[in-house]
């Protein structure tokens, strides 16, 4: 009969083997165990490989040397041989079957029940007993009842009192942070201004009416044409004239040309002597050599009432002492709630821009003068003086209370004096309300299960309270407080 023949590795474990078993197409299955590696196939695993193959039409037989693969494999009726050879040509057991038979049910098992029947005891279904049994369960609803169905709410209220604190304060400009030691950052804010001033021109002086004219003579010093445009500039040491019309000198060395000339400026300073111009600007200096053959003439001056500098002087500090008020006041608008300036620290940073009507050297009989300049102030910060306030509170806190809140009052119990330094130092008291503790543990402990007259009395006189405790209960027809310390509220409010 075909066999098919399946040797087993030591790595084959009974999920490989049984799908080796479904390839099998023949009515016998050889497994074929290695004779020196050890094999971990327990019986169960050739129970479900019997069992598998018997699904697929097949009968399973082992071919092995190891006794106990051997014992477990006759114990579940697979036939066993030394070789594959016996195997081929030996006869192969049929597995035995069983047939289950199905049993008749037993006809006395209701007399069985009535014999194994226990009998209850008598004084259990006596009435005493039964009353009894009722009435000690009553009890227990009652007192779990009594347990858990009232409540109670305490009301107390926790003493508050005032602490303060006296503190003395450096703000430093180089500081970043408040320090417990009572130093903190000096803040500074900046702020532009700008004012006009007019006050009466007091200075005197000339005014020019009308300006020197004259005649110029230019020489050619080269073998060129050269061109005079208007407006060529000539000039006597500090005072210059321009010329008036166009000329043109002919090439060659030596020649002329005479042109008009006006002073730039008014006054009798262009009024010049013969031959006192003696050069001209520009490149036309280089090529040209000019001189005045005859006196220039016509420039005229009048007395008049001038701004002087001492004018200017005088507007610049009558308006810089009004910037500085403006300055202040308005730097104090820009501070939050509870900053503390110092005004003594008010500097002037710089003058942004200054303008003066009428410009110098212009007649007039009042000056006026327009200045933007730029202020700074130091401050303490309203933020920075909580900070130390809490800071100080803290570390003085009474035993046994907590703050009522995180706000802080201060109040200023000397002027702010700056240093040389540049430090600003002086004394303030931070004040805020603390409250005292309620052991609510406490509380509970001390009322509970006594009668509310009782526990009433008992809190008055005990805790420490603004007010006398309100004890309440729920239901309100319930006279005694919770044993239960769960039951029990304690409110602070």
């Amino acid at each position: 009969m075909k066999t098919t023949i399946i040797t087993v590795e030591s790595h084959d474990d009974l999920i490989s083997l049984r799908d080796r078993l479904s390839w099998a197409k023949t009515p016998r299955i050889l497994l074929v165990l290695p004779k020196f590696e050890k094999v971990t196939l327990r019986q169960v695993d050739l129970k479900v490989l019997q069992r598998h193959a018997a699904a697929l039409g097949a009968q399973l037989g082992v071919v092995t040397r190891w006794r106990r693969v051997r014992a477990e494999a006759d114990a579940l009726g697979i036939p066993v041989f030394t070789s594959t050879r016996e195997a081929q040509r030996g006869q192969w057991s049929q597995p035995v079957r069983r047939e289950w038979q199905r049993r008749a049910p037993d006809k006395t098992l209701r007399e069985k029940r009535e014999q194994v029947q226990v009998r209850e005891e008598a004084w259990r279904a006596h009435p005493v007993t039964r009353i009894i049994a009722f009435s000690l369960g009553v009890l227990a609803v009652l007192a779990l009842v009594a347990l858990f169905l009232p409540r109670a709410q305490i009301q107390v209220q926790a003493v508050i009192q005032p602490q303060s604190v006296e503190i003395p304060v450096s703000a430093v400009p180089a500081v970043e942070q408040v320090f417990i030691t009572g130093v903190i950052p000096a803040r500074e804010m900046r702020i532009v201004v700008e004012g006009t001033q007019q006050v009466a021109v007091t200075g005197e002086g000339t005014v020019p009416q009308s300006k020197a004219k004259g005649v110029a003579v230019f020489r050619n010093l080269t073998q060129n044409a050269l061109t005079i445009p208007v407006g060529t500039v000539v000039t006597a040491g500090e005072v210059r004239f321009v010329t008036t019309e166009l000329g043109v000198l002919n090439a060659g060395i030596g020649e002329t040309v005479a042109l008009h000339i006006e002073a730039v400026q008014g006054g009798a300073s262009g009024n010049l002597p013969a031959g006192a111009i003696n050069a001209a600007e520009g490149r036309l200096g280089l090529l040209t050599a000019v001189t005045n053959p005859e006196p220039t003439s016509g420039g005229r001056e009048r007395a008049s009432v001038l701004a002087t500098d001492a004018d200017r002087e005088r507007a610049r500090q009558i308006l810089l002492k009004t910037l500085e008020t403006k300055a202040l006041a308005d730097l104090r608008k820009q501070l939050a709630a509870g900053d503390i300036p110092f005004e003594q620290t008010l500097a002037l940073v710089g003058i942004l821009s200054e303008v003066s009507d009428p410009p110098p050297g212009t007649a007039a009989s009042r000056l006026t003068l327009t200045l933007q300049a730029e202020y700074s102030l130091r401050y303490a910060s309203a933020s920075d003086l909580t900070e130390l306030g809490l800071l100080a509170l803290n570390a003085s806190l009474p035993s046994g209370f907590f703050p009522a809140s995180d706000s802080v009052t201060f109040d200023s119990l000397s002027a702010p004096r700056l240093q040389e330094d540049g430090s600003v130092h002086w004394k303030i008291r931070a004040e805020r309300d603390i409250v005292q503790q309620v052991d609510a543990a406490q509380v509970t402990r001390l009322v509970m299960g006594l009668g509310v007259s009782e526990a009433q009395a008992l809190l008055s006189r005990t805790l420490p309270s603004q007010s006398d405790p309100k004890l309440r209960l729920t239901p309100s027809w319930w006279r005694w407080v919770p044993i239960v310390p769960f039951r029990i509220e304690v409110v602070t409010p």
